[in-house]
C-alpha cells in the first residue's frame, strides 16, 4: 500500500508562521497542562522544545551541563534536499562547532550518540565516523560503543557492494556515565538453557529478563510501507532511538537532537517520559515533527514496536 505524506490543510494552505503553526497544531488533542510545557525556546521545565532555525543558535542558548543525552543523525553532506553540499573540510569544521557545543551542555554523566553513514566523493567512500572521531577525542570524550545499525533496504550499487549499514558512535563525557541495560534487553536465544555442572547445576545459565542486544542492531529502516513513514527522505526508526533513550537516560531527563528532522527523537522521548529539545531548519519538517509530537502526546502515534522480529517472507511471496 502506498504511504500518503502527512498533510495539514488548515495550516499549510494559510501559510501561517512557525509560531502560529506550533501553537495551533500542538493544542489539537493535547491537554492544557501538556501544552503549557511546549515551547520554541529552551527552558529546562519544558517537556518539549522545538526550535525552528540553526541548531547552533539553539545550542548557544542552553546553559552548561543541562542535558543527559544528545542523539542525532547530522546531514551527511551528500546533497540531500535539506542540505547544501560543501567541501569536506568545511563540513568537518561545521560539525566540530556543533559537537563542541553539544559537549558543553552535556551533563557529566551524559552521553552523545552521533549516527552517521558515508560521504561519497566522486565514487570514493569516506566513512563519516572515522572523519569525526577525532573531534570527540579532542574533547576528552571516551567511546563506549561503535554500534552498527544494519537494515535490509537501500540504494542498489553497481560498482561496489550496496551499503546496508550505518554507525552510531556512543561517547560518554566521563567515566561516571549513566547506563541501564535492563530496559533494552532482547529475548534470549536459548531461554531455558541451564548450567550442566558445578554449584549452579540445573539453574538457568542466562538472564531470564533477556540478553544484551550487542553492538549490531538489525532494525528496519523507514521506507515506503513502514508504519512510521513521513515525507522526510532520511527518517530515523523510533525503535533505534528508544533503545538509546531507555538505556542512557532516566525519566524526566532532557534528550537533545540538534538535527530534529521528522521528530523521531521527540516521539521516542515523549513515549518514554523524557523531556526533549531539538532544532530543525526546514519548515516542512517542522510541521511534520510538530504533528508527530501532538500525536505522541495524545496517544495517536503509530510506531514499530521495539524488538519486533524482522518480517520474513512466506514461500508464496518469495
Amino acid at each position: 500500500m502506498k504511504q500518503r505524506a502527512i498533510r495539514i490543510p488548515e495550516i499549510q494552505d494559510k501559510q501561517l508562521s512557525f509560531e502560529e503553526v506550533f501553537k495551533k497544531i500542538s493544542l489539537v488533542g493535547v491537554s492544557k497542562k501538556q501544552s503549557k510545557a511546549i515551547g520554541d525556546k529552551f527552558n529546562p521545565n519544558n517537556s518539549i522544545t522545538l526550535f525552528h532555525g540553526d541548531c547552533l543558535k539553539l545550542l548557544k542558548s542552553i546553559p552548561n551541563n543541562s542535558v543527559s543525552l544528545v542523539v542525532t543523525s547530522p546531514p551527511y553532506n551528500i546533497g540531500k534536499e535539506y542540505e547544501k553540499k560543501s567541501k569536506i573540510h568545511e563540513y568537518y569544521d561545521w560539525q566540530r562547532e556543533v559537537i563542541r557545543e553539544c559537549h558543553r551542555i552535556l551533563k557529566d554523566d551524559g552521553s552523545i550518540c552521533w549516527q552517521v553513514g558515508n560521504y561519497v566523493d566522486n565514487g570514493e567512500v569516506i566513512p563519516l565516523d572515522l572523519l569525526l572521531y577525532p573531534i570527540f577525542t579532542e574533547l576528552k570524550m571516551k567511546m563506549r560503543n561503535r554500534i552498527i545499525w544494519h537494515f535490509g533496504h537501500g540504494l542498489h550499487a553497481s560498482k561496489r557492494f550496496s551499503g546496508r549499514h550505518e554507525t552510531i558512535m556512543w561517547f560518554s563525557k566521563s567515566d561516571n556515565y549513566y547506563f541501564d541495560l535492563d530496559p533494552v534487553r532482547v529475548p534470549q536465544k536459548y531461554p531455558n538453557k541451564k548450567h550442566f555442572k558445578g554449584t549452579k547445576k540445573g539453574e538457568l545459565s542466562c538472564n531470564p529478563n533477556g540478553k544484551n542486544p550487542s553492538d549490531v542492531w538489525d532494525i528496519p529502516n523507514v521506507k515506503s510501507n513502514h508504519v512510521e513513514k513521513t515525507d522526510h527522505p532520511c527518517q530515523f526508526p523510533a525503535s533505534l532511538i528508544e533503545r538509546l533513550v531507555l538505556s542512557m537516560t532516566k525519566e524526566n531527563d532532557i534528550v537533545l537532537d540538534p538535527f530534529a528532522g521528522s521528530g523521531t527523537t521527540f516521539v521516542a522521548s515523549i513515549l518514554n517520559k523524557r523531556k526533549c529539545v531539538g532544532a530543525e531548519t526546514e519548515e516542512k519538517y517542522i510541521k511534520i515533527a510538530t504533528d508527530r509530537i501532538r500525536k505522541s502526546l495524545s496517544g495517536e502515534i503509530k510506531i514499530r514496536e521495539m524488538n519486533k522480529p524482522i518480517y520474513q517472507p512466506t514461500d508464496l511471496e518469495q
